[in-house]
């Protein structure tokens, strides 16, 4: 009797524990970013994007009529200001547009859904490349907005070139490295966090997963991830590129050093350069 209440109460305070972990998951603090457009002399649009669900997503569109169009998607828990750098340098050749996703920034949202349900509010974002006249659009995504550039593009043809710095293989995977100073524990409490999600969701968020999404894209992509990184390991990079192997428009860019998210010199340029050729591929 004893050991049976012993044991309720253990699962009783894991379950407990593992909610008030999924819910700061999903509702982590907000990075502001003290970025604004006119810091790069950068004229935008305030777009609003509504998604299926009604959720107004916040986004910046820098007009190029008739260039093809970028998406730009930050990374967890930043928002669109973020990637300013980078939208510097890619808007001389196309659209660019910066989009908050749901959550964060300015963007409506409960939670994020941590590519779940972002899927399919990117293919709401080309819906509107395309009202705007783009003849193709590419995506950059940087860490979870990598992963969900993956996963849109495994089931949404528009998407013709993708950059992915940074992104997650797994967030199963990723979860148990999070909490890999519980050890053993580590499993059984990712496990009782994604009985959470389908609760919350409906659904399991971590599937599919973007190792799963990347080996059914065949469009030109760019992984750049660093060794050093000290968010998401290196590992998953290497689980992408396996991935990404029966791919011969894939393209592997690995940095010996930098953190997460740290931008070498050159790299916003190599970026447009890698676009202004998949997207011209794209368009003749």
């Amino acid at each position: 009797m004893k050991v049976a209440l012993y044991a309720a109460v253990v699962v009783g305070c894991v379950l407990i524990a593992s909610l008030a972990s999924f819910a700061l998951a999903v509702r982590p603090p907000r990075i502001a970013v003290p970025l604004e457009p006119g810091d790069y002399r950068l004229v935008v649009e305030d777009v609003v994007i509504r998604a299926d669900d009604g959720v107004r997503l916040a986004a910046w569109f820098l007009p190029r009529p008739g260039a093809p169009a970028v998406v730009l998607l930050h990374g967890y828990p930043a928002e669109k200001a973020d990637l300013l750098p980078i939208a510097s340098a890619l808007a001389p050749q196309f659209a660019t547009l910066l989009v908050d996703q749901r959550y964060f920034g300015k963007s409506e949202g409960a939670a994020t859904t941590l590519g779940f349900r972002e899927r399919q509010d990117l293919k709401r974002v080309l819906d509107f490349l395309q009202s705007r006249g783009a003849p193709a659009i590419g995506v950059f995504g940087f860490s979870l907005g990598g992963a969900v550039a993956l996963l849109t593009a495994a089931e949404d043809a528009r998407i013709r070139a993708i950059v992915a710095y940074a992104p997650f293989a797994d967030l199963r995977t990723l979860g148990r490295e999070l909490y890999g100073w519980m050890w053993l524990a580590r499993y059984p409490f990712v496990e009782a966090m994604l009985v959470w999600s389908r609760v919350v969701f409906g659904a399991d968020i971590t599937r599919p997963s973007p190792a799963e999404a990347a080996a059914r894209v065949a469009v030109p992509v760019l992984l750049v991830h660093s060794r050093a990184d000290e968010q998401i390991p290196f590992s998953h990079a290497e689980r992408l590129q396996i991935a990404l192997a029966a791919n011969p428009k894939a393209e592997f860019e690995f940095l010996d050093g930098g953190r997460h998210g740290e931008l070498g010199a050159g790299f916003e340029a190599r970026v447009a350069r890698f676009f202004r050729r998949a997207l011209a591929e794209a368009v003749s």
